[in-house]
């Protein structure tokens, strides 16, 4: 029996692709192996949202190219987002890869791994189609384990064109699932034991737009709630622009969904954010932040910020980072601007240099984390539900897991003293220490 060895980079929108995929492969009779030494074809689910995404890509490529220049194995394809931004160019420059394939319906690609590997000559090395792909219930996945907690995606692509991005092109215009094969993947994934099932797209808050004339994440978070399939629902890529009241409301009503709203603000300068192509004001964005804490009583909320964009004076930084004092966000990641080509903003005058942005960088981290460790060491003595996930790292919290208000990979992690619990369980804990982004807890008998 073939085998291989997939490797998924980038978001978790790239991850159900890669699950998707997964499957697919195993649906074709391969066996999957967690060496790619050992493995007859490896493929790199690759991400060229910006720089270091790239330079991580293309790092992995090498490092399996350097993996089959001592064996000779195994066969080497580049899937995802970047062979879809630069096609032909990729063959010219990665001789080590033997097949590229875009961001076209991932379960097609095993149709091509098995003329690779019957060693067929007629193939072409390069296939990258429109980027026109939109799962549906009818894409089995393999979820990746542990499966307690899973990505829903419930839409693709993305309209918005801000200067900065690529996505649009990568990925299509933005496209919603009918709601109907939403919840039926749903069903699937709360009978494979799926406990917290956390939405994804590219904007979340448009989820519907295109399907019913308008934004409708509202109708679908009570659709699932009725389901009563999930413990937690959680809500990611949502834009503060779009963030209604009746989507703040049915957070507040429904107790299964979990009080954290991931809202990506990029910046608060007025003149930046229209440069940016991007809907709202610091009006708006402070008023949705007020609205959200109101309406949705200790609620997390994340965001990400970009520094160093074109334009970015040094008082229009120092007000992003008074903004990022006076907010005082649970979560926050900060991005350097980076310049890709074919964006609107590649060509604005007034680049900032790299040093200076990696500098802004730093000093909004480093506000960010007094910011946090105030938030969590406030929690100290609260009770928390958590989700235990893992093993932890020392005898005195023997288990590691995550808060209602800790979403996976991007927020920190709360260790925890538990009898009798297990990866899947859910635990009462009450909170007795903190840092800066981790909590520290002990179950409550």
């Amino acid at each position: 029996m073939k085998t291989y060895h997939l490797i998924s980079l980038g978001c978790p929108k790239n991850l159900v692709d890669s699950e998707v995929l997964d499957q697919a492969l195993e649906g074709r009779g391969l066996e999957k192996t967690g060496n790619p030494a050992k493995a007859d074809m490896v493929i790199v689910n690759t991400c060229a949202f910006i720089e270091p995404a790239k330079v991580e890509s293309i790092d992995e490529i090498l490092r399996i190219g350097e993996i089959r220049t001592k064996s000779g194995r195994p066969l080497l394809i580049a899937a995802g987002c970047l062979p879809q931004r630069y096609g032909k160019e990729l063959e010219r420059l990665l001789p080590e890869v033997d097949f590229f394939f875009g961001t076209t319906a991932p379960r097609d690609l095993p149709l091509f791994v098995e003329a690779l590997l019957e060693g067929s000559e007629d193939l072409p090395r390069n296939r990258v189609g429109p980027p026109d792909f939109l799962m549906t219930a009818a894409c089995p996945r393999r979820l990746t384990e542990p499966r307690f907690s899973a990505y829903l995606k419930i839409a693709e692509g993305c309209s918005n064109r801000c200067a900065y991005c690529v996505i649009p092109d990568l990925r299509g215009p933005f496209r919603s699932r009918p709601l109907e094969d939403i919840l039926a993947e749903a069903r699937r994934m709360a009978r494979e034991g799926v406990r917290e099932v956390i939405l994804t797209a590219q904007e979340t808050t448009a989820y519907g737009k295109d399907l019913y004339g308008r934004p409708v994440l509202g109708r679908l978070l009570k659709a699932l709630c009725a389901l009563e399939a999930f413990p937690w629902i959680r809500i990611l890529y949502t834009h503060p622009a779009r963030v209604t009241g009746e989507i703040l409301e049915v957070m507040a009503a429904e107790k299964s969904i979990c009080p954290y709203l991931d809202l990506p603000v990029q910046h608060i300068d007025g003149g930046l954010l229209r440069a940016m192509r991007r809907a709202g004001t610091e009006k708006s964005i402070r008023a949705v932040i007020e609205k959200a804490r109101q309406t949705v009583p200790g609620i997390a909320l994340r965001t990400s910020l970009i520094v160093g964009f074109p334009g970015e004076t040094r008082e229009k930084f120092e007000s992003l980072l008074r903004f990022v004092g006076e907010a005082r966000f649970d979560h926050l990641g900060v991005f350097p601007y980076s310049r890709e080509e074919g964006t609107a903003a590649a060509a604005l005058p007034g680049q900032v240099r790299r040093d200076v942005k990696e500098r802004r960088r730093d000093r909004i981290m480093a506000a960010q984390a007094a910011v946090s460790r105030e938030i969590n060491q406030g929690l100290v003595g609260t009770v928390q539900e958590v989700l235990v996930e893992k093993n932890g790292l020392s005898r005195e919290y023997p288990l590691a897991g995550r808060a209602r208000r800790q979403a996976p990979d991007v927020d920190g992690i709360t260790y925890l003293r538990a009898r009798n619990a297990h990866p899947g369980d859910f635990v009462l804990c009450r909170i007795v220490d903190a840092d800066e982004y981790d909590l520290f807890g002990e179950a409550i008998p």
